[in-house]
């Protein structure tokens, strides 16, 4: 495991509505065709998004493992973990008064939960259209908010769109995420009132 303090993916998520129609509390489920090779050749099913939320869970009550990362008061920090099946995890800190910005993890499901602190949620209740779009005019009633403290997390599908926030003023913040398939890019959007504009897309070596 390595330990940076750059830029870094986003999770958040972990972390739980998804971008569709389901409860906001109820994970979707991954594609049925979607597998990982197993160590002896053979196809082993993919890790679904409960199998990442108990993962991201287990792990956040690790706490050896969580007070080994260290703290930078500039900036966030994180481990790269193991995760279940091959998927992309990391163990992250979050400064008081960071975030990450409005992005998504493309076709990446996901999940995330609090090891230390409270971080704040927003996510866009909304499919956005994967490709051909600069600047989107969002409907009203999409935006979801959540608090969640520690030992809470949520998971959710792909192209979830959402920001993740340590609104405390003196506190650190801890998390733990998962990806399946690991991420391969995330989107980032800037966002005014009802309008959301796509300003870039990292690769993941942009972020590893």
């Amino acid at each position: 495991m390595s330990a940076s303090s750059s830029s870094l993916p986003t999770s958040a998520s972990a972390p739980a509505p998804v971008v569709d129609s389901p409860p906001a509390d109820s994970p979707p489920a991954v594609d049925a065709d979607v597998s990982v090779r197993g160590t002896a050749g053979t196809e082993a099913p993919a890790p679904t998004v409960a199998e990442l939320l108990d993962f991201v869970r287990r792990t956040a009550e690790d706490a050896a493992l969580v007070a080994s990362l260290p703290l930078d008061p500039e900036g966030r920090t994180w481990l790269r973990l193991d995760g279940p099946g091959g998927s992309e995890a990391w163990l992250i800190s979050w400064p008081p008064g960071t975030g990450t910005g409005w992005h998504d993890h493309a076709e990446s499901t996901g999940a995330f939960t609090i090891a230390a602190g409270a971080l704040r949620e927003h996510s866009l209740a909304a499919r956005l259209p994967t490709d051909g779009w600069k600047t989107l005019e969002l409907s009203e009633g999409v935006d979801r908010t959540r608090l969640l403290a520690t030992g809470q997390g949520r998971a959710f599908g792909r192209h979830h769109v959402h920001e993740v926030l340590n609104e405390s003023g003196h506190e650190h913040a801890v998390s733990v995420h998962a990806y399946y398939p690991p991420l391969p890019q995330i989107r980032r959007y800037s966002r005014s009132g009802a309008v959301l504009r796509l300003e870039q897309t990292e690769r993941p070596e942009d972020w590893q």
